[in-house]
């Protein structure tokens, strides 16, 4: 490892998050990573692109030296008519923000290309960054499946011998084969991970307006910080427990006049419950086509969600940030950082 480029800038640009990472080396030759997270929706503010990815990059003092490794989910967004369009504009940002620096942009099958290439190959590009962080874990753990929920999807990659195994490289394909499950630790609306709720010793339906998020009933049960609550509340009040419980209690068309604090907890179980069977059956449902994985790597803001459901799955655990540290919470620009810095010393 000793003949790492002095820094390398790693990037997962994507719709409502925006991560940068960077790899430098130690006193002892060994790789140092910091990272930040900005919570930014895309789709509100297109030109804020350019000024966030120079702010981070001076956040992380990053002077010019090293190139930038690029991996994107960004171009999902609606505002893009197509994922090809949306990759155009996330280079064009990654240019405007740094002219005349390197670039080199990621792809699904482990290669690192040019960002002509890269519009050119736009659908290898596309949502390429659970591929990285997959590569690099095959380095760690070579024989595992990897878990990683962020606040919006879910990503469950086998990997054996180091290698990824996935049946789906396009999110189709993905979605197809279990491999994405779109829920997230923070921004999925709750009628989307359960139909009824427990209520007053009945099973009630849930309303379908959007009133809370699933991130509202982790809040309430403790497993989010505030400060993990990184989009605007559906209410647009703040990320609190108290404002939590007042969304929750909409999900069945109530209020806290209506609902005390017993009633409130039976609802964020049952929405912490179902989330977490239905990424148990996506893990056990991969795991049944690579029998002999017994291991998960764990990742992510919703990594005590993957832990738990790779428990109940079987699988025993590993835990990413004991070997990135915090970094883990944005593992796709760490990782294409690190997979950079690797093919470069290689």
């Amino acid at each position: 490892m000793a003949t790492l480029p002095t820094v390398v800038m790693g990037w997962d640009i994507g719709g409502v998050n925006t991560k940068a990472a960077r790899l430098e080396l130690g006193a002892d030759g060994a790789p140092v990573i910091r990272s930040r997270v900005v919570a930014y929706e895309l789709q509100r503010d297109p030109a804020a692109l350019v000024p966030t990815l120079a702010g981070l990059s001076r956040d992380l003092e990053r002077e010019g030296q090293g190139p930038h490794a690029v991996t994107m989910t960004a171009e999902l967004s609606q505002m893009f008519r197509t994922k090809r369009e949306g990759v155009g504009f996330v280079l064009d940002a990654m240019e405007a923000a740094f002219p005349g620096q390197e670039l080199l942009v990621y792809t699904v099958p482990g290669r690192f290309v040019e960002p002509a290439e890269a519009r050119r190959r736009a659908l290898e590009v596309a949502a390429s960054n659970w591929a990285a962080t997959a590569r690099l874990v095959g380095r760690f753990v070579p024989d595992c499946i990897l878990v990683d929920i962020g606040t919006t999807s879910t990503d469950i990659i086998p990997v054996v011998g180091g290698s990824i195994v996935a049946g789906g490289r396009t999110d189709p394909e993905r979605l197809l084969s279990g491999e994405l499950v779109y829920t997230g630790a923070l921004r999925t609306p709750v009628e989307a991970v359960t139909r009824e709720v427990p209520l007053w010793g009945g099973s009630c339906a849930v309303s379908a307006e959007g009133f809370a998020l699933v991130g509202d009933a982790h809040l309430w049960r403790g497993r989010l910080r505030p400060e993990d609550y990184s989009v605007p509340p559906p209410d647009g009040r703040p990320a609190t427990r108290e404002y939590a419980g007042e969304r929750l209690a909409r999900v069945v068309c109530g209020d806290r006049e209506l609902l005390d604090e017993a009633a409130i907890d039976e609802i964020a179980r049952a929405v912490a419950e179902a989330q977490l069977g239905t990424v148990a059956a996506a893990i056990a449902r991969v795991r049944r086509r690579h029998p002999a994985l017994d291991c998960a790597v764990v990742t992510g803001l919703g990594d005590f969600i993957a832990a738990e459901a790779a428990g109940e799955a079987g699988l025993g655990i590993v835990s990413l940030a004991h070997r990135l540290g915090d970094a883990a919470r944005a593992a796709p620009a760490a990782a294409v950082a690190w997979l950079l810095a690797c093919e470069r010393a290689e």
